[in-house]
C-alpha cells in the first residue's frame, strides 16, 4: 500500500561561484514513498515556482542512473546513504525512516568543483582529465573477426568494469583529500587494459596523472570512501593498476 512522506529540506543556496552561500528551509509534503528523489524536488521546484520564488538549481539529463550529472550531498553522503545508487535513482522509501524530519542537501565540495548556483557544480576539470589521455589512435571503425584479437578475460573482465565508471564525482566528494585518483585510475584502466589503447598505454597515464594533479585534486591516502561513495562500485584496483602503469611508464622513455 502506497504511503505518503512528508520532511523539511534544508537546501544549500549559492547564487555563483563569486558567492558565500547559505542553508535555506523548504517543506516537503505529501510526498510519494514510490517517488525518486529528483521527483520530489521536481515538486518542491514547482510549488516554489508558483510562489514566485526562485527554484533550487540542480543538475540531471538521463535520470537513469548512467550520465552522471544528478550527483549532491544529501545526508552528508554523496547521491545519500543507499549503496549504488545515484541520486536519480534514489527512491523516497529509502527516506520512511526519516519521516517528519530534515534532510540536508549540498552540492559537492572540492576545490576544482565550483559550484555554479545551489547544488550544481562544474565538473570541467574531468573532462579535462580525459582529453589528456582517454583516448585511441588506432582505427576501431568496424568490427573485428571474431577471435582475431585475443584478450584473456580477466583483463577484459576488469576493463569493462572500469568503463562503468560515470564520472559523477562522488569519488571526490566523500574524499577527506578531494582526491580523483579513483575516476583517473577507472579512465586509465578501462583502456590500458584492452588491445585498443596499448598504443598510448604509458603516455596516457602520465599525461591524465599531470593533469589531474594540475586541477588540484587532492592526493590519494588510501582511506577508501571513494569506492564505498561510488555509484558503480569502482575497486580501488584501479588505483593499484594506474600507479603500477604510471611506474613503469617511467622506463618507457
Amino acid at each position: 500500500m502506497s504511503g505518503t512522506l512528508n520532511f523539511t529540506l534544508k537546501v544549500w543556496r549559492q547564487n555563483g561561484t563569486k558567492d558565500s552561500g547559505y542553508f535555506e528551509e523548504y517543506e516537503a509534503k505529501d510526498i510519494s514513498e514510490h517517488m525518486s528523489f529528483l521527483e520530489m524536488m521536481d515538486i518542491v521546484n514547482e510549488k516554489l515556482e508558483a510562489e514566485n520564488k526562485e527554484p533550487i538549481v540542480f543538475e540531471h539529463d538521463c535520470r537513469e542512473g548512467i550520465c552522471g550529472s544528478c550527483g549532491f550531498m544529501i545526508n552528508g553522503q554523496p547521491h545519500g546513504h543507499k549503496s549504488r545508487t545515484t541520486t536519480c535513482q534514489l527512491h523516497m522509501r529509502e527516506f520512511k525512516y526519516m519521516d517528519g524530519g530534515t534532510i540536508v542537501l549540498e552540492p559537492f565540495s572540492a576545490k576544482p568543483f565550483k559550484v555554479l548556483k545551489d547544488l550544481m557544480i562544474d565538473r570541467s576539470a574531468f573532462d579535462r582529465v580525459i582529453q589528456s589521455g582517454g583516448y585511441v589512435s588506432i582505427r576501431t571503425g568496424s568490427a573485428p573477426d571474431a577471435h582475431s584479437i585475443a584478450v584473456e578475460k580477466d583483463s577484459a573482465d576488469k576493463a569493462f568494469d572500469a568503463a562503468t565508471c560515470i564520472g559523477c564525482g562522488a569519488c571526490v566528494a566523500s574524499c577527506p583529500n578531494a582526491s580523483a585518483m579513483l575516476f583517473t585510475g577507472a579512465k586509465v584502466t578501462h583502456l590500458g587494459l584492452i588491445p585498443q589503447g596499448q598504443t598510448e598505454r604509458y603516455s596516457r597515464v602520465q599525461e591524465m596523472v599531470n593533469q589531474m594533479d594540475s586541477e588540484d585534486f587532492g592526493h590519494c591516502s588510501n582511506f577508501g570512501e571513494c569506492t564505498l561513495a561510488c555509484p558503480k562500485g569502482i575497486s580501488l584496483d584501479v588505483i593499484s593498476q594506474m600507479n603500477k602503469d604510471l611506474l613503469v611508464s617511467q622506463f618507457k622513455g
